[in-house]
């Protein structure tokens, strides 16, 4: 059992010790479109090339959510998906996909589920690392850190243009997976470019020379907006973009294939 956890502990460290740059991390909602998409879709994604996968765990009161991930979500919960569900969808995909997995979601269908079955769970079936928005620093610390670190899972915080220079600093001090760098204040799938102001905000994190690599999320929908995040970054996470895909492809292999071809500008994006 330790060695299970010690390589769910290092899937995400290692995909950034041998490939620096140009990282492509993909969200989706679990049970979107259809309650059983969810491991064909990770599956997809891994044949198409994508480094990392986030699996939102849809909620009824998302807080960082736009209007395109809202619909995924309000659809996975009428189609029956809950973090039950997803856990049993979940169960021996390990034998399947070897990329690091994350799940995205609120502390409070965590709490309901039982935060300790909860981790344990995760860790069971090759979870590596957790992003909750609204958990505080404090009660992570103070509540769930050694739950994390007993289980093998990495704790993912998002810092915005708002973040002081001290709590990114704390931070990094607290973590050793990646930093999701919010590109802006808004919720999901707004932001059409960077303006200046934004990429002043990249520029900055860049020259902090932090410890734990970067991605920058929010407002990358293409190509351009790709390659002008890993100017400042190990990379990119894509989630209202690639949930549009799934709503016009219903999740096929080729869809997901082109997608992916696109962002990494394989061929001509239209």
């Amino acid at each position: 059992m330790k060695l299970h956890k010690q390589k769910t502990m290092n899937r995400i460290n290692n995909l950034f010790r041998h490939k620096p740059q140009d990282i492509l991390n993909v969200y989706f909602t679990a049970g979107y479109p259809e309650l059983e998409s969810t491991t064909e879709i990770l599956e997809h994604l891994e044949v198409a090339g994508v480094d990392m996968v986030e699996i939102g765990m849809p909620y009824s009161d998302p807080l960082a959510d736009g209007p395109t991930i809202q619909k995924s979500s309000t659809i996975a919960l009428e189609n029956g998906m809950s973090v039950s569900k997803l856990f049993s969808q979940l169960e021996g995909i390990r034998s399947k996909i070897k990329i690091p997995v994350i799940l995205m979601g609120y502390l409070n269908p965590v709490i309901q589920y039982g935060a300790e079955a909860f981790f344990a769970k995760c860790s069971e079936v090759g979870v590596d690392a957790l992003i909750l928005p609204d958990m505080p620093l404090y009660e992570y610390k103070t509540f769930y850190k050694d739950l994390f670190n007993t289980n093998g899972i990495k704790p993912i915080f998002l810092i915005t243009p708002g973040t002081s220079v001290e709590r990114i600093r704390k931070i990094d001090a607290l973590t050793d997976a990646f930093i999701y760098v919010v590109s802006t204040a808004s919720t999901t799938g707004k932001s059409q470019g960077f303006s200046p102001e934004t990429i002043s905000y990249f520029d900055k994190i860049k020259n902090m020379n932090l410890k734990n690599p970067t991605l920058i999320g929010f407002g990358i929908s293409d190509n351009k907006s790709f390659k002008k995040a890993c100017e400042y970054t190990s990379g990119a996470i894509i989630g209202s973009e690639f949930i549009r895909v799934l709503e016009r492809s219903g999740g096929s292999k080729q869809g997901i294939q082109e997608f992916v071809e696109q962002i990494r500008g394989k061929v001509l994006t239209e």
